[in-house]
């Protein structure tokens, strides 16, 4: 019989409670050292002795909470091939669902304690390997704080039911309900606005597609002044809760793009967004944030652990207004996107 998939919120939910609280006891009991400690290479991304407390408890929580009486395929960075079908030995084509999961997105800021983490959760109809981040209707997101912070917001969404978030106190241990609404601001002007260039490779080319787009966006600046500013959140998760929460207006990760750019010099592409990484932006959607491929497309990638993503979030109608035809030309003049894509 099939499951509806609000009935999936309550153990998602409780599964990223007992991740969250693992975590900060683990940071709380650890030194920053010992938590970024290298406990393997995968092709995707570097694993971090942080990273290992959130994925064992995945396999274990799914297999007895859900796929008990729910068959799934779980995709997750860590397991072999990227996915495992629950319960074993279950062939694939017969589950109910697709359950995408980034144990801890912002692994590098909880680790050294700069920063929360965040887990997410992304649900989608089984269509096999054609499965797509279009197809999620269901995701959750859940903080995971840094040890002296005793706040945590959760924040989850069914797809056309809108979405809706929580603050817990770790002190209390109460929740109770949290208002979040995204920037009403016309302009990029003196609010947040930036593209992701978290770490070295190809940084200058990023940092002048930025330059060019905030100056078209704002013209020349002023002496004294400064037209708006920038935050790297080493966080796609953390970014679509900034563009929630109403503190940033335009955030742009298009380091996919740049291996052309790396290539022409004969170097590789280093680390770039995936679609666990992207599986709650259905949550942002929900908030009324515009999100975007680098193209001004639906953005759209399959369920697995090795594409590369690159997305666009605005705060508005206002705010996409005003950056996406600059963002387009910057991209097509750089022969970053084929001219009918823009």
């Amino acid at each position: 019989m099939t499951q509806p998939v609000e009935t999936l919120l309550t153990p998602i939910r409780t599964l990223h409670h007992h991740i969250r609280d693992a975590v900060v006891a683990a940071c709380e009991a650890a030194t920053g050292a010992e938590m970024a400690e290298i406990a393997k290479e995968e092709a995707g991304d570097t694993i971090y002795a942080v990273d290992r407390i959130s994925e064992d408890m995945l396999l274990d929580f799914f297999s007895r909470e859900i796929a008990s009486h729910t068959p799934i395929v779980l995709i997750a960075e860590g397991l072999e091939g990227g996915q495992v079908t629950l319960p074993y030995g279950l062939p694939e084509a017969e589950a109910q669902w697709r359950i995408i999961v980034d144990p801890i997105d912002g692994t590098r800021g909880i680790m050294y304690q700069k920063r929360s983490a965040w887990i997410l959760t992304g649900v989608a109809p089984n269509r096999g390997p054609d499965t797509n981040l279009t197809d999620i209707k269901l995701a959750v997101q859940t903080e995971i704080p840094l040890i002296k912070q005793h706040l945590s917001d959760c924040l989850w969404a069914v797809a056309g039911q809108g979405a809706k978030a929580e603050r817990f106190n770790r002190i209390t241990g109460e929740s109770r309900p949290l208002a979040l609404r995204a920037s009403q601001a016309e302009s990029i002007a003196h609010g947040y606005a930036m593209l992701a260039r978290f770490f070295p490779g190809a940084r200058e080319e990023l940092a002048a597609i930025d330059e060019e787009i905030v100056l078209g966006a704002l013209g020349p600046v002023k002496k004294g002044k400064a037209h708006c500013f920038e935050d790297q959140y080493i966080c796609s998760g953390g970014q679509l809760y900034e563009l929630i929460a109403g503190k940033d207006r335009f955030v742009a990760d298009i380091r996919p793009l740049m291996e052309k750019v790396l290539a022409n010099r004969g170097l590789e592409l280093g680390i770039c967004c995936h679609p666990y990484d992207l599986c709650t932006e259905l949550i942002a959607r929900e908030f009324g944030i515009i999100i975007t491929d680098e193209r001004g497309q639906t953005l759209s990638a399959p369920l697995n652990v090795e594409a590369e993503v690159s997305w666009v979030g605005y705060a508005n109608a206002s705010i996409q207004q005003q950056m996406e035809p600059l963002l387009h030309y910057a991209l097509l003049k750089r022969d970053l996107v084929p001219p009918d894509d823009v």
